[in-house]
């Protein structure tokens, strides 16, 4: 006879990350990679952001408004991305929400990366802001994992690797997800989660445009 007790699973503080493709990426590309040349050329230093200059190393970020840029298609770039954005807080948050509440999503600061052959970003996280997001406008040869530039997500469970053994390997050993970057994909997850995009070794340029957005109701 069988008397063992039911078990029931519970999981909990579970981490989302999204991963979709921008519907207009074909039409919108080569628009969007001109806007960022023409405005890196512009650039007075390679960081003109002026954050944490020495966590990265042979890119160009520009400061926090390129989707705020007067252009069409920069504008639809930022339309699409928050309706991306409002649908991933939605599938959250819908059960926490006030019954009837209009909820928009707003993107706050927006920026490009372009790195060459050596570049990185030490691994950081986005204050103030609720959900960010990567948009693969060029990943050059980061597609092939091969060349680098692969984007680096970390376990946000500080304690989860202080023991290891055959009932922690669920765990995923090195507490890391790597995200191999492809042309017209885009990465959301929520603000908290460290991450970094590792040394690219490719030829081509790697261009990605982040983001980082808040939700309001009214």
């Amino acid at each position: 006879m069988n008397t063992a007790l039911p078990i029931e699973e519970i999981n909990v503080w579970t981490t989302p990350l999204y991963v979709t493709k921008m519907p207009d990426h074909e039409f919108l590309k080569e628009a969007l990679l001109t806007a960022v040349y023409e405005q890196k050329a512009l650039q007075s230093t390679e960081i003109e952001s002026q954050i944490a200059p020495t966590a990265k190393h042979a890119l160009h970020e520009s400061t926090l408004d390129f989707l705020e840029l007067v252009d069409a298609n920069i504008m639809e770039a930022k339309r699409v991305l928050e309706e991306l954005i409002l649908e991933v807080a939605s599938a959250v948050n819908r059960d926490f929400w006030p019954e009837g509440a209009e909820i928009d999503a707003h993107i706050i600061e927006s920026w490009y990366h372009v790195t060459q052959k050596g570049g990185y970003h030490d691994a950081h996280s986005h204050p103030n802001c609720s959900w960010c997001g990567i948009y693969y406008l060029e990943p050059g040869d980061a597609s092939d994992a091969q060349h680098g530039g692969l984007n680096r997500f970390y376990d946000p469970r500080v304690n989860a690797e202080h023991y290891a053994d055959l009932g922690t390997a669920y765990l995923g050993g090195q507490g890391v997800w790597d995200f191999t970057p492809t042309e017209g994909q885009i990465v959301i997850f929520p603000s908290y989660l460290k991450h970094s995009a590792l040394p690219y070794f490719g030829d081509k340029d790697r261009v990605v445009l982040a983001f980082n957005a808040i939700l309001d109701a009214y």
